[in-house]
């Protein structure tokens, strides 16, 4: 079976999105999530520039770092 380097990039987006999910602690998941959007946006890229993909990710990367950064604020 053969994998192009997108592939592996997008299994690899998939993998960490999956794994956040397992997370207990929030911040972890979090930031786990973030990451693994922050692969799947260069995904979105590497198909050429599919922007369901980016923007969703996108967004979600932004309203995670908003929550990391406001913390345990309320």
């Amino acid at each position: 079976m053969y994998f192009t380097t997108t592939d592996i990039v997008g299994y690899i987006g998939s993998v960490l999105i999956l794994l956040s999910f397992l997370m207990k602690q929030i911040k972890t998941l979090r930031i786990i999530n973030t990451i693994g959007c922050a692969v799947f946006v260069v995904y979105g890229i590497m198909l050429s520039f599919k922007l369901p993909i980016i923007i969703t990710n996108a967004s979600i990367i932004v309203i995670n770092i908003y929550y990391l950064r406001k913390g345990g604020k309320r």
